[in-house]
């Protein structure tokens, strides 16, 4: 049996959570499983339909961790047969106490922590006493060696997809009619925080709307910078350029992103938070939309530099504008999208479980 122990897991939605469910559900066709998360509401529903064991344990944040572990720990006392043990964080395993094989992922920014601090300390303790670390790209690996974790044990696995399944018709045409008479099209889906950079994208389609008159910016997310990110369209005057949505229909998100020509979002480092690797880069690349990525995170692992995209310089904006620009003029994006949805295949779950079969 393995063990999965997560706090990310659907039918809660976000990135981890589809990292987890992919990791899951690619294990249980291999091997008897059972995972522990955290209580999420309407989660029986979504349990109930799911072909292995789901434990979820809810109650006060402060104390479901320690709920969480002693329940893990008990279970752990109590079956012999556990094969390998596999955490979707640190803090996942910091009170688990147990000689089995242990594997956990990272990530970036939950590891991120000034060498010698208290939480670097927390990280270290933890993840220098597993078996195999899992970094989601080459940059969160050259982290986790810069912070202190032993080389010797971290291999890097990306993230997995699922191959997209045919958007329905009156979602297409929605979104058609939503971007109707607007060309070119740029699309962002992500949470609105400073990292992401949305700002600078839009101080770049100021200028680019001197060029493209017609040119629209689709945001789909929320987020802290929200509201800042709305008054700096107001300042300069796109509103007519830039729309938002932020609670959309899994198949309209996706109806929106395949209508785009390209998928922006030049990351950078804002304090402790840096993008580790961007799934989003890969699900646009399956609608044959190419990506601009910024060099700051693990966006290179996503997007392969002039073929599937670019990768620029968040922080500069002559880059960003030149980044954009450049795939626009003569439709270079077409070409570049082309060989985006070819490599995306190589992130399909069927083969990044190949890489997990190895350490299990």
């Amino acid at each position: 049996m393995n063990l999965i122990i997560t706090r990310s897991f659907p039918p809660s939605i976000g990135g981890m959570q589809n990292l987890m469910w992919g990791l899951a559900n690619s294990i249980s066709k291999l091997d008897l499983i059972k995972v522990f998360a955290d209580h999420d509401n309407n989660y029986l529903e979504f349990d109930e339909k799911v072909s292995f064991s789901i434990q979820r344990i809810g109650g006060v944040k402060l104390f479901r961790k320690y709920r969480k572990a002693y329940l893990i720990n008990e279970f752990l006392k109590n079956n012999k047969n556990i094969k390998n043990i596999i955490a979707d964080h640190w803090k996942s395993l910091e009170l688990i106490k147990t000689q089995y094989k242990k594997i956990c992922l990272i990530h970036s920014k939950e590891i991120n922590h000034s060498k010698g601090s208290n939480l670097n300390k927390r990280v270290l303790k933890v993840l220098n006493n597993v078996q195999v670390v899992v970094a989601n790209s080459q940059f969160t690996k050259n982290l986790a060696i810069e912070i202190g974790i032993n080389p010797e044990l971290i291999i890097v696995i990306h993230p997995g997809i699922n191959p997209i399944e045919k958007i329905p018709t009156k979602d297409t045409n929605k979104a058609n009619e939503l971007l109707k008479n607007k060309t070119p099209r740029l699309i962002t889906v992500s949470r609105f925080d400073k990292r992401k950079n949305h700002e600078k994208v839009i101080m770049a389609l100021r200028n680019l709307k001197q060029v493209y008159p017609n040119i629209i910016y689709t945001c789909i997310g929320y987020g802290d910078e929200e509201q800042r990110v709305k008054e700096l369209v107001r300042e300069l005057k796109l509103e007519d350029n830039v729309i938002f949505f932020n609670s959309l229909s899994n198949n309209l998100k996706n109806a929106l992103v395949a209508s785009s020509d390209i998928f922006v979002m030049p990351s950078i480092k804002f304090k402790k938070s840096v993008e580790g690797f961007g799934i989003v880069f890969v699900e646009a690349a399956q609608h044959g939309v190419p990506s601009i990525g910024g060099k700051d995170g693990g966006a290179s692992d996503a997007i392969i530099h002039n073929k599937t995209g670019l990768i620029c310089d968040g922080n500069n904006l002559e880059e960003i504008y030149n980044s954009i620009n450049n795939l626009l003029e003569n439709k270079k994006y077409i070409d570049f999208g082309k060989f985006a949805r070819d490599n995306s295949s190589n992130f399909y779950w069927n083969k990044i479980i190949e890489k997990y079969k190895r350490i299990l």
